[in-house]
């Protein structure tokens, strides 16, 4: 699909449940931190507009997008979150270790999801160039911090409805 143009934030034509009686854990990588702080926001203003509760939402930074996974694993194993959201943004740069990267992260994050039994959302930008991170981190193509809380609240509704048809 062609991003031209385009939100891709927009959540319009579907449902995202009240979250006040979830609990949050954001990780969120400080490299590229100007990309990531407008992640992290996204994601709590998200939370929040859907019912989170400040203190329910613990936020946790990480070195970089690499240690995502094992910050996700210590949120999982540590807190009470009901959801964990991971954000963070690697950037093509001239050689393969965006691919590493890239390919460990979204395997690790994966992984986490099977093991805990709980939502650990991938919301990690990997764009060609910082203009394209810009413009989904709170630019014209949205918010991918927020695309990811809403992810986290709909996967918690999911859960419960099996719950219920249980």
């Amino acid at each position: 699909m062609s991003s031209v143009d385009k939100n891709l934030s927009s959540i319009e034509g579907t449902e995202v449940p009240n979250a006040s009686e979830f609990r949050f854990a954001i990780v969120y990588s400080e490299w590229n931190s100007t990309i990531t702080n407008a992640l992290k926001e996204g994601a709590m203003s998200t939370l929040k507009h859907f019912g989170a509760k400040q203190q329910n939402i613990s936020i946790h930074p990480v070195p970089g997008s690499f240690e995502l996974t094992l910050g996700a694993q210590y949120a999982a194993e540590f807190t009470d979150a009901d959801a964990i959201i991971c954000l963070g943004c690697v950037i093509q740069g001239e050689t393969r270790h965006f691919d590493f990267i890239c390919d460990a992260v979204a395997k690790g994050i994966t992984d986490l999801n099977i093991k805990y039994n709980i939502p650990v959302i991938f919301g990690v930008l990997t764009p060609d160039t910082m203009q394209q991170a810009i413009d989904r981190a709170g630019g014209k193509h949205g918010n991918k911090g927020s695309e990811a809380a809403i992810t986290a609240i709909k996967m918690l509704g999911l859960r419960n409805t099996f719950i219920q048809e249980k």
